[in-house]
């Protein structure tokens, strides 16, 4: 069964989706909110495989919620669902590890598709939107406020976590102090957000296009 957290502000959306997922026999849904605060709080104690977020709620908003999720537990899979086609909310959906973005006029059962989708570890977001979100970063061009609060030494060592090295690999690369590059990569994955430099390593694979 795959296990699925619905965040949506509406109740009688709510309702429907619960419906719809399980219809099918090989959803359960766990848990809903209409609180983008507690949902925070209750996905990563439920431990879903995927949480449908929607994008805009009274207290917050589902990427938001995306990212915190992650920070804690980054095999929980994140699925926006939002009424804007908005490139500055994609643009953060991506920041912020989500899966996927659909809208909700999506049709039912293509909905149900990408959450089973999501849940094989498929993403449903657009190459040629990651590539521009890429672009955006390489020119520092409106850059999303995660990477931009990094200091240029920070990205560079991020670039290098992304490759696999080590601490020590990197000091050596860089010409720092071991212990120096390991308090950069405290202060950077801080300014992410995250706890884990796995984390941060599939952040920046996913970013900044290294393999």
């Amino acid at each position: 069964m795959i296990r699925v957290f619905l965040l949506d502000d509406h109740e009688v959306v709510r309702r429907g989706l619960i419906d719809l997922l399980q219809s099918g026999g090989d959803i359960e849904v766990v848990g809903e909110s209409g609180s983008a605060r507690e949902a925070a709080a209750r996905i990563p104690a439920l431990r879903p495989d995927v949480a449908v977020l929607d994008a805009r709620l009274p207290d917050g908003n589902g990427i938001d919620v995306c990212r915190d999720v992650r920070a804690v537990d980054s095999s929980i899979k994140g699925l926006i669902l939002t009424s804007y086609e908005d490139d500055e909310a994609l643009f953060a959906a991506i920041m912020a590890g989500a899966s996927g973005y659909v809208l909700k006029q999506i049709r039912g059962t293509d909905l149900v598709d990408a959450v089973r989708r999501v849940a094989g570890g498929q993403s449903l977001l657009d190459p040629a939107v990651t590539q521009r979100v890429l672009e955006r970063i390489r020119n520092g061009v409106e850059q999303p406020r995660e990477l931009a609060g990094l200091t240029d030494q920070e990205r560079r060592i991020l670039e290098f976590v992304a490759e696999g090295l080590t601490n020590r690999e990197i000091a050596g690369r860089m010409f720092l102090a071991e212990k120096t590059v390991k308090n950069y990569v405290s202060s950077l994955l801080a300014k992410l957000g995250l706890e884990r430099r796995t984390q941060a390593a599939v952040l920046a694979t996913k970013l900044l296009g290294h393999n």
